[in-house]
């Protein structure tokens, strides 16, 4: 019983000594403090004030009116009004239009055929073919939002027109319209794109800055212990389980206030969509700083010089990305990708997030990414404890002989 009662002293003391090491060599690394510090607390302002205006207006046009008719002008002036499009100039012919947009005068080309009106006075339907700039998708969905607006209006006018002449005139003015349609934008209510994607981009940005911070102070264990027989003079000796939970409790208590800046003063600073409870998302988000922090440890055996973390972030932050689902539903994925999407915490973080700070949900209701991230905090702990214990049999062999300056 004794020797059980030591060893849990043991790994107590063990926990607390490594938690307190841990914060001298954090801060006396000013390159670890550049990512987990300086990175978490830029990144977030930098990346919105880009996003910024979140919607593009007065996209310019050029319209090639072949019809030249009153209602082909009004198709044009009633795109001119658009908030979204702006007309920059009327071409002669489709091909003057395409030099035009060659040039970056216009992004989008609208060709009224030469039967526009003469399909609307037959009651046939008009078309009217439009050519985008697809360099940036934000002018594509402004110059589609408002032909989409222009036609449903232009629509609902001609149908109106068509009652007010028929014997049923009387009986379409009491009961109005044929459809009122009304649009609820939920979690985003200004349809922009920093409010659509700032609010993942947010979590990455934690999980990686974390990632890279823990893999810079690995990198900088290896060096150490390279030049000197395999042992790392800054390791506290003990079990190793203790080892790995005191160095995340380290970096977890580092991240405490970085986490309250990022995930609710930023979308508050800059009006990105912030509904949900506050209490919620932060302890919906500490399984995902905690899985972070064993990832970090997990990859330990990639890094053998500081470095070397450099490579680590650049080759796994669009890999991540790409896998949370904000660029591509993660239902839409094939087995094997979004299998591989599971492994990352940010993806779950992601999607609990979201639920919670955009839409308004409880923890309750976003429980299946939360219990994720909890089994994935569990299933990461251990294995980084079982390739922390094998990095340092491999050093101990490997670096027997001291290296040569």
């Amino acid at each position: 019983m004794k020797k059980i009662i030591d060893n849990i002293k043991r790994w107590w003391h063990t926990l607390f000594q490594v938690w307190i090491k841990e914060y001298r060599l954090v801060f006396s690394d000013l390159g670890v403090l550049l990512f987990f510090i300086a990175l978490p607390l830029a990144y977030p302002i930098v990346y919105t004030l880009i996003y910024n205006p979140e919607i593009v207006y007065d996209v310019p046009v050029a319209v090639v009116d072949n019809c030249r008719t009153a209602d082909s002008r009004q198709f044009a002036r009633m795109i001119d009004a658009s908030p979204y499009t702006k007309v920059a100039g009327y071409a002669s012919d489709l091909e003057e239009a395409k030099t035009w947009m060659k040039e970056r005068k216009v992004y989008g080309i609208m060709e009224l055929p030469h039967d526009y009106s003469r399909k609307i006075g037959r009651n046939e339907q008009a078309v009217v073919p439009i050519y985008c700039d697809m360099s940036l998708l934000l002018r594509y969905k402004s110059i589609l939002l408002a032909t989409t607006d222009v036609s449903l209006q232009l629509g609902s006018d001609i149908r109106t027109k068509k009652i007010d002449y028929s014997p049923v005139a009387l009986l379409s003015t009491a009961v109005g319209s044929t459809v009122s349609t009304e649009s609820f934008f939920l979690g985003d209510v200004t349809q922009g794109f920093a409010s659509f994607v700032m609010i993942g981009i947010v979590v990455l940005i934690l999980q990686q800055s974390l990632v890279l911070g823990v893999l810079m102070l690995g990198g900088g264990s290896s060096e150490r212990r390279r030049k000197n027989r395999g042992i790392d003079p800054e390791e506290t000796d003990g079990p190793m389980s203790a080892s790995i939970l005191g160095k995340s409790l380290c970096y977890l208590t580092i991240y405490a206030p970085l986490t309250i800046y990022i995930l609710h003063y930023i979308p508050v600073m800059f009006s990105l969509p912030h509904i949900g409870n506050p209490l919620d998302y932060l302890t919906f988000i500490l399984p995902m700083l905690l899985a972070s922090t064993f990832l970090g440890q997990m990859l330990r055996p990639l890094v053998v010089e500081r470095e070397s973390s450099f490579l680590v972030f650049v080759f796994t932050s669009v890999l991540f990305l790409f896998l949370s689902g904000l660029t591509w539903p993660r239902p839409a994925m094939s087995d094997v990708w979004f299998m591989l999407s599971s492994l990352v915490p940010a993806t779950w973080g992601i999607e609990g997030f979201i639920g919670i700070n955009s839409n308004g949900a409880t923890l309750g209701e976003m429980s299946t990414p939360y219990l994720m991230l909890w089994a994935l905090t569990i299933a990461y702990y251990f294995i980084a404890v079982i390739i922390e214990k094998w990095c340092k049999r491999r050093d101990l062999r490997h670096y027997k002989v001291p290296s040569v300056p």
